[in-house]
């Protein structure tokens, strides 16, 4: 049976400026912490009200209150703090007020108490009794991208927030500054001319939320009054309407001449792919980590020059974007309970586009032979007569590369000689035998943040059939006697989970295995991720006291850009360029 629809009405989307403004929160939950850091990077100054004592506080909040930053009233909340703890200009009125936690049995009736003296509130998961919400929010210098689900899922507005972070070119915040210099030097010089522009609508800055008027690319003459000056204001805006995003992001210091001239220069861009074909193989490629820079170019020729893709469904949206549009692809569809029959789908479709003669290409995550089944695959080609139309070519594994990304060496001298790659999830989703504990080892767990507590357990306990106990039958009795021999992990022992790994929404938790748990249960999960263990998590970096974990968001490890106005055509030889090598990796 179909689910009703719920209604619900569009919020009306704003910007607060909140300087100097009083911002209550009730709790002291991660949330609470959350909170008052985004009330003091908004330049509000947040009170935090709660019977907990600062010692006990998220430690975020405890140093914020340190510092002076967060006022704290270690007491339960009272009705007058409403109207006695706001700024003086405003009577003492708050200005804002953050529920923490909906099953607060005070929840319902501050946000009455909010509502009814018009006092701005937010309660968490209870959307009913929020007068605002807050938006997952991408943050570039001064530009900031909000995105709301209006109570449909906080993590799908977190998701698609990533998703259109991800797809916009790094500096578009630089240039969004840089951009707005010109625009007020252009107001100060040519105020007279600006005044004129803003009275008949043409200026792009006079509102966001409508469309341009009809004059916006109204001619401009010599023979007008105050020509150059006008000019210079349309053309600046017409430069933020027309200039693609990436041509804006590069934008430099000889562009802000031209457009201050009113005689801008050229957009170069580079010419359309042009890919050859080739017919009746099989290429099972590597898409590497994440980053399509970390391509080989092996496997980008691959890409451009396939007849039909078919792609692990962990392949990132970066690597895909490099495909053709004209070439089919098919996504596997592995979910849990359906990871073999996708498997079997896809092969099944790699073996009629080959006997159609067409190039076929096998996309996988990382490296084909590490984990990815790239050998059971090789061997499913070769059974069905096809050994000598399959190339096998190599990507960057995400078991040494994510670990770097995140400053882990899996090797140093007196740290770590040896690494060691584990699955965590073995066939048909048994656990594997665990590894024992060498000191001088770091260990890489694939396939295993969905178990985590279990690999955790195995790693620091002794399993069931070490001892003894409900082992499988070998019929040698084997299974029965105890095994307590392996060398366990200490709970001390530093580890760090890297997800995304050289994606623009690269994360890297580090602790220890005593939290690595709690870590992962309270901060979620952002798939594809990996486990790292051993002494190497601390070699480049030194926990700080009092934190059971660490987390770190974002990824700028590969700030390489080509030189914007660079012909790609002119800069590589040209047989790889009438192969379609042109096209830019971003």
């Amino acid at each position: 049976m179909a689910l009703p629809a719920v209604p619900y009405t569009t919020a009306l989307l704003t910007a607060q400026h909140c300087r100097g403004h009083t911002h209550l929160i009730l709790g002291s939950n991660p949330l609470a912490a959350s909170r008052a850091t985004q009330s003091l990077a908004a330049g509000a100054k947040p009170i935090l009200i709660s019977p907990t004592p600062a010692a006990d506080l998220h430690y975020a909040v405890t140093a914020h209150i340190a510092s002076g930053a967060v006022a704290h009233h270690a007491r339960p909340f009272r009705e007058d703090d409403l109207f006695s703890l706001g700024r003086p200009e405003v009577d003492g009125v708050v200005d804002a007020v953050f529920i923490t936690s909906a099953r607060d049995p005070l929840a319902q009736t501050v946000a009455a108490l909010c509502r009814r003296h018009r006092i701005p509130v937010n309660v968490v998961d209870a959307p009913a009794l929020c007068s605002f919400s807050l938006l997952s929010v991408h943050v570039d210098g001064p530009l900031q991208i909000g995105v709301t689900t209006n109570g449909r899922g906080c993590k799908l507005a977190s998701r698609i927030r990533r998703e259109v972070a991800a797809a916009l070119p790094a500096g578009l915040g630089g240039a969004c500054a840089r951009l707005g210099d010109v625009r007020r030097r252009v107001v100060e010089e040519d105020g007279e001319a600006r005044r004129q522009v803003v009275e008949n609508g043409e200026d792009e800055g006079v509102d966001d939320s409508v469309d341009q008027a009809a004059a916006f690319n109204k001619l401009v003459t010599d023979a007008d009054a105050d020509a150059a000056k006008t000019r210079r204001m349309r053309w600046l805006a017409q430069v933020c309407e027309y200039w693609p995003l990436k041509r804006l992001a590069a934008i430099t210091d000889a562009d802000v001449a031209a457009i201050l001239r009113s005689s801008p220069d050229a957009i170069r861009n580079p010419g359309p792919d042009q890919p050859t074909t080739a017919t009746g193989r099989i290429i099972l490629a590597g898409s590497g980590p994440g980053h399509p820079d970390l391509l080989t170019r092996a496997t980008h020729k691959a890409i451009l020059s396939a007849d039909l893709v078919l792609a692990d469904k962990l392949v990132p949206a970066g690597v895909l974007d490099l495909i053709p549009r004209r070439t089919p692809v098919s996504i596997a569809r592995k979910f849990p309970g359906n990871a073999d029959r996708a498997q079997e789908e896809l092969l099944e479709q790699a073996l009629a586009g080959v006997r159609r003669g067409q190039t076929v290409l096998r996309l996988k995550q990382g490296d084909p032979f590490v984990y990815g089944r790239g050998g059971e695959e090789v061997a499913f080609f070769a059974a069905h007569g096809l050994a000598d139309r399959v190339t096998v070519l190599p990507g960057i594994t995400s078991s040494l590369s994510a670990p770097l990304f995140a400053g882990i060496p899996a090797t140093q001298r007196d740290v770590a000689d040896q690494v060691l790659v584990c699955t965590g999830t073995g066939k048909k989703g048994k656990a594997p035998a665990p590894p024992e504990y060498v000191g001088s080892r770091t260990v890489v767990f694939l396939m295993a943040l969905h178990r985590i507590a279990g690999l955790v357990a195995e790693l620091t306990e002794y399993t069931n059939v070490e001892r003894g106990q409900g082992g499988e039958s070998t019929g040698t009795g084997e299974e029965d006697q105890p095994r307590l021999t392996r060398p366990l992990w200490p709970l001390n022992t530093p580890c760090a989970v890297v997800e995304r790994a050289s994606c623009p929404d690269q994360r890297v938790i580090r602790t220890t295995l005593k939290y690595a748990v709690e870590a992962i249960e309270q901060e979620g999960s952002r798939p594809p991720g990996l486990l790292v263990v051993g002494k190497a998590c601390e070699a480049l970096y030194t926990p700080e006291k009092g934190r059971s974990w660490v987390v770190e968001d974002g990824f700028k490890g590969l700030d390489l850009d080509l030189d914007p106005n660079l012909n790609l055509d002119e800069a590589v030889p040209s047989g790889v360029a009438d192969r379609g090598a042109a096209t830019r990796m971003s």
